[in-house]
């Protein structure tokens, strides 16, 4: 494989104009950061970038907003957090990013920072737009990449920057969950478990498919098993499942026949009438039409216990449940613990990855090990399944 253009303190960077890509995309509720742990791990390089008299544009987005209308998903509580934490000087950019914007930031000294306002508030960097991109590339002199969980997106701040930066590196965060990742693939041994978690089946399929054919036994939980539950005739009342995810449930379901991988979903469940609501516990044929699904129940929850006791190397994306309610957590933090455990004392290989995964088991209470914990998600699984992530193939 091409060696990655990756960062090092050797690289003269004194006076020097650069744009940090990061990854801020955490989860906020009314002004309020929820988890902080993805800001959390860029602030030292930060520091380190600022200290080392830089004029630093540091980049990132925050969720899918429709228009730059959207407050709801603008930076500035993250851009207080930094200001909270850092002791520089950071200035908050809301501009739109225009073949005017190096003349606007000019006033920027050695050793300041601006932080630009959610960048998928310019309708051109999904599109990965050249223009955008020249735009973009036109206040910098070097460009690092340390946002690894967006690198598998060709948008310009990831993928297109990077024709006009030649000087352009990854971050020390994104080697590090590449290198972690490939010593855990390297390593692995079977029985090798993948439990899948959260939402959207639509977009995992090519993931899901390819994995089939490298693992044991694919344990699926959260919303996404609704859709096998349903397909295979189950009554799931009011729980969310993906609209025309028949054909996609069946080729997963064909696909891991032929290749002897062993499917488990769920067999008893926490529902409730509402999210807000509490837990009962019941199985399958039980579940009235105005309940929901919102987390697995105890049985399904040994049953996966003992499936890990038995594998050797354990890849885990997404939650088991609606984690945001504390009564449905008891799923999701009951998988993390048996990962932990037997990674401690049973040298399981394990990697845990999603933003989602995180923000549920972030209690420092729990104290868990994992061989690797990463805070991507699709990106996690795209790499996992061996595909080649534009954001990463652009820096070799």
């Amino acid at each position: 494989m091409e060696k990655i253009k990756s960062f090092s303190k050797n690289i003269n960077i004194e006076n020097k104009r650069v744009i940090l890509r990061a990854d801020f995309n955490v989860p906020i509720i009314k002004g309020v950061i929820q988890d902080s742990t993805r800001i959390d791990l860029s602030i030292p390089f930060i520091k380190n970038l600022l200290a080392r008299n830089t004029k630093l544009f540091l980049i990132s987005h925050l969720g899918r907003p429709k228009s730059d209308k959207d407050n709801s998903l603008s930076l500035l509580p993250v851009f207080n957090y930094l200001k909270s934490k850092i002791e520089k000087k950071i200035f908050f950019n809301t501009n739109k990013i225009t073949n005017k914007t190096q003349k606007e930031i000019s006033y920027l000294k050695k050793g300041e920072m601006i932080f630009f306002e959610n960048i998928r508030y310019n309708e051109d960097e999904i599109k990965n737009d050249d223009n955008f991109a020249k735009n973009l590339s036109s206040i910098g002199d070097i460009y690092i990449n340390d946002a690894f969980a967006c690198s598998h997106r060709k948008q310009s701040s990831i993928h297109k920057i990077t024709k006009y930066i030649k000087s352009s590196y990854a971050g020390p965060l994104l080697m590090k969950e590449i290198i972690s990742i490939n010593m855990v693939l390297n390593n692995k041994q079977s029985p090798i478990t993948c439990i899948i978690g959260g939402a959207k089946i639509s977009t995992k399929l090519g993931v899901i498919t390819s994995l089939i054919k490298k693992i044991d036994n694919l344990i699926i939980v959260g919303a996404m098993a609704n859709n096998f539950l349903k397909f295979k005739g189950g009554k799931i009342g009011k729980s969310l499942v993906e609209i025309d995810a028949e054909k996609t449930v069946k080729e997963i379901l064909n696909e891991a026949e032929k290749n002897n991988c062993e499917i488990i979903l769920p067999s008893d469940f926490a529902v409730s009438n509402s999210t807000e609501g509490d837990a009962s516990f019941k199985e399958l044929k039980n579940i009235k039409d105005d309940e929901m699904i919102l987390d697995i129940g105890p049985q399904t929850i040994e049953k996966i216990g003992k499936i890990i006791d038995a594998s050797k190397t354990v890849l885990w994306n997404g939650p088991a449940g609606f984690f945001e309610n504390k009564n449905f957590l008891k799923g999701t933090v009951s998988i993390a613990k048996k990962i932990s455990n037997n990674t401690s004392y049973n040298s399981l290989i394990s990697i845990v990855g999603g933003g989602d995964t995180i923000s549920a088991i972030k209690n420092d209470d729990l104290n868990l090990n994992f061989t690797h914990l990463s805070t991507a998600g699709g990106a996690f699984l795209e790499y996992i399944e061996g595909k080649n992530l534009p954001g990463i193939e652009v820096l070799k």
